[in-house]
């Protein structure tokens, strides 16, 4: 009975820990160099715009890790840069680097719905962290600029959402009735 009982401890500590590991940073790194990034890279969806992936390097557009990046279309509408994360997730910000006094917000949409708007970031050589500034669902991402082009982005990150309250406590209240129909059987 004790070995069930920490059976059905380990299975619940397993199910409420995988929704927090479930985080991801794209770091382009994994992209061929001088290539449109693929509508689909890293299960997103990138078909809006012309996103371009770039190594080698080239000052101001400084990449925050390894040595690929990510740039808009030179003179792209905001509209051109959005980037679908489909349903579920919660997006936490880039690094981002271009010329100097550039400025760079994020807009953040749930369901066709402008939900949150991010700091406006004005980029210099040094890759910037600018965050997102929300903790709520989002599908999709617009990195406004005035400026399309003069600026780069890399390591993006985004996670699935943690499981609401109200699922832990059902997914709670599921293993103890488990628990009491074994206690019953067996006792």
């Amino acid at each position: 009975m004790n070995r069930l009982i920490s059976h059905l401890a380990l299975a619940f500590a397993c199910a409420a820990a995988a929704p927090l590991a479930s985080a991801a940073v794209l770091t382009f790194d994994d992209i061929a160099t001088d290539a449109l990034v693929a509508p689909g890279y890293g299960g997103l969806d990138w078909s809006a715009g012309d996103w371009f992936a770039f190594s080698g390097a080239q000052a101001p557009f400084t990449a925050h890790s390894g040595s690929v990046r990510i740039a808009s279309g030179f003179g792209d509408a905001d509209a051109a840069t959005a980037i679908g994360l489909g349903d579920g997730k919660t997006f936490q910000g880039a690094w981002f680097a271009g010329y100097d006094d550039v400025n760079v917000t994020f807009k953040l949409y749930e369901h066709g719905t402008l939900v949150a708007t991010s700091t406006t970031l004005d980029t210099s050589a040094t890759p910037t962290w600018l965050a997102s500034g929300y903790a709520g669902l989002v599908d999709e991402v617009i990195v406004a600029s005035a400026d399309q082009g003069a600026w780069v982005m890399d390591d993006f990150a985004f996670s699935k959402a943690v499981p609401e309250p109200g699922s832990m406590a059902l997914m709670t209240g599921g293993l103890l009735v488990l628990v009491a129909a074994t206690r019953r059987r067996r006792g």
